[in-house]
């Protein structure tokens, strides 16, 4: 049942929340430590995508393999995307995390070469599938239907399509990494083509349960549905930079089992 508070004060807790949290000492416990590990922009992009895609189970974990898949790119990913051989990329078919496993990676990879050598790379993908609407929606889509138009094996499983519903957890979890910015310096800013205003809630069990309890929201489903719900409420409080409450919520989760 949500507790009972009025929206001020729940703006106030919430803002405090997202003081503690949106801090550099969450990068120590993140998976966006992956990415920060690099300077070069396209570096950035893939290590931050290919860490995001992983994102699932044990945050130990993920950081881990996420480091690991980064040293099997000679921690120069951009320049493994484009000009891996055949046999380097059989290197990959020993990397595994939960469900995601070698030919998953393999295919990832091509798919990316793609992308950079045909699409002018990730941040064009996205920002070319932004239509101008106060949600990231239609980029969302727009990116799924590119990253699959490589042949060969499909790991659609993967990657989420907004358009059957799913939450896009990742994906948006990507997004704010990449496109907002603030004085605290956890999340990068690199993309200006889609505004902060636009970006949708990284919505997972923790911030979707922490959200109900706060009234947040009232959809039972973790889907694309509660997604625009829960954000919707967000930028009631603040409409230019809805997602920041994403600190408050996972931590609130995470860290304080609320």
């Amino acid at each position: 049942m949500p507790i009972s508070i009025s929206n001020q004060d729940l703006e106030d807790f919430l803002n405090e929340k997202v003081e503690k949290y949106n801090q550099p000492e969450f990068i120590e416990t993140d998976p966006i430590q992956v990415p920060k590990q690099f300077i070069k922009k396209e570096n950035i992009e893939i290590a931050g995508f290919l860490a995001a895609t992983i994102a699932w189970g044990n945050r130990a974990a993920i950081i881990k393999n996420a480091l690991r898949l980064m040293a099997m790119l000679d921690n120069q990913p951009h320049d493994f995307v484009l000009n891996a051989s055949e046999e380097e990329l059989n290197r990959l078919q020993k990397f595994v995390h939960r469900t995601f496993n070698g030919n998953d990676c393999i295919y990832f990879i091509r798919s990316l070469r793609n992308i950079y050598k045909n699409r002018e790379g990730l941040q064009t993908v996205f920002e070319n599938g932004y239509q101008t609407e106060e949600s990231v929606k239609s980029a969302l889509a727009h990116f799924y239907s590119v990253f699959f138009e490589t042949k060969g094996e499909r790991t659609r499983k993967h990657i989420s399509n907004v358009n059957k519903g799913a939450s896009a957890k990742r994906l948006n979890m990507y997004l704010r990494w990449m496109c907002r910015s603030d004085k605290s310096g956890v999340d990068f800013g690199l993309w200006n083509g889609i505004p902060q205003r636009a970006l949708m809630l990284p919505l997972d069990l923790h911030t979707g349960n922490v959200g109900r309890k706060l009234g947040l929201l009232q959809r039972r489903s973790n889907d694309w549905k509660a997604v625009e719900e829960i954000t919707a409420f967000l930028r009631e409080f603040d409409p230019n930079d809805p997602i920041k409450y994403d600190f408050a919520l996972f931590g609130l989760g995470v860290f304080e089992k609320f």
